[in-house]
């Protein structure tokens, strides 16, 4: 994702049908005290913090109950980062901030195994991780926590189809853009040639894999062309591309999947609607 990519999606947070970033900063407001109580650790290290906006509740508990903190954002948008920046430096003064430019794994592995540190990964964007990211990305994870360490993990949980489908296709377009923004940036990247003129968005929960899938259909058929390798293919009509998926969790089934990647559950926290889990897990 480009820089554009950035500002829609945090549009996309602030839209009415999509209910996660709300329901998670409610849980992260509600139970920050207890969080942090059951987490003792120096640093909080965010992977893929964006802005940061609802770890301001975990550090406001973080000073309140230790005094200071480090702040170590993981991110690949240096804008991100930098607004992170100034948000954490002005609301707290007391807090270290160590903005981490960087892929998740360059950025967890860079952190010291003796610093007793609290890695935040919410948004469920581990939804975003198919059935062989996800157990790269946890066994990574875990290689690089020390034995003082602990994860708090958002996970969107399966519920009603319409609610799901109507968050990843709002009635203004905002997710049809940024999925479809995409392709503008993979022009840039790669000198080719796609156009947004030739597709449209289509997104649907299939029951069997319990994930949200976005895809980008050709709206005609037409050459899609990569000069700089150089190579081709033909995009027919009505085809289907597979931009990205929002897998939906059980949260009890989670835990003991986690529990292979030496990550034990400590709490489980969530919604009056029991829509969204926030998992608190130590490594053992």
């Amino acid at each position: 994702y480009d820089q554009r990519g950035s500002e829609l999606f945090e549009e996309i947070c602030e839209l009415p049908e999509y209910y996660l970033t709300r329901t998670e900063n409610a849980i992260l407001e509600t139970h920050a005290r207890d969080i942090i109580a059951c987490a003792p650790a120096r640093c909080i290290a965010e992977l893929g913090a964006g802005y940061s906006k609802k770890t301001i509740h975990l550090l406001t508990e973080q000073l309140s109950q230790r005094g200071s903190s480090i702040f170590a954002p993981i991110d690949v948008s240096a804008a991100g980062l930098r607004a992170s920046r100034d948000a954490v430096s002005a609301a707290f003064p007391a807090v270290t901030f160590h903005g981490l430019h960087a892929r998740y794994q360059d950025g967890f592995s860079a952190i010291d195994k003796d610093l007793p540190t609290l890695f935040v990964f919410l948004g469920s964007t581990i939804g975003n991780f198919n059935h062989t990211d996800f157990p790269r990305f946890f066994r990574a994870l875990s290689a690089a926590m020390g034995p003082n360490d602990y994860l708090l993990l958002g996970a969107d949980r399966v519920k009603s189809v319409k609610i799901l489908e109507d968050a990843y296709n709002d009635s203004r377009g905002v997710t049809a853009e940024f999925i479809l923004n995409v392709f503008g940036n993979i022009n840039r990247l790669l000198g080719s040639n796609f156009e947004r003129g030739k597709m449209r968005y289509h997104s649907w929960f299939n029951p069997e894999w319990r994930q949200i899938e976005m895809y980008a259909v050709a709206n005609e058929s037409h050459e899609v062309r990569f000069p700089r390798v150089p190579t081709a293919f033909q995009w027919q009509k009505d085809e289907k591309i597979l931009v990205e998926i929002s897998r939906k969790f059980d949260p009890i089934r989670l835990q003991e999947q986690l529990r292979f990647f030496d990550l034990g559950a400590v709490e489980h926290f969530t919604d009056p609607r029991d829509w969204f889990s926030v998992l608190l897990l130590k490594k053992e």
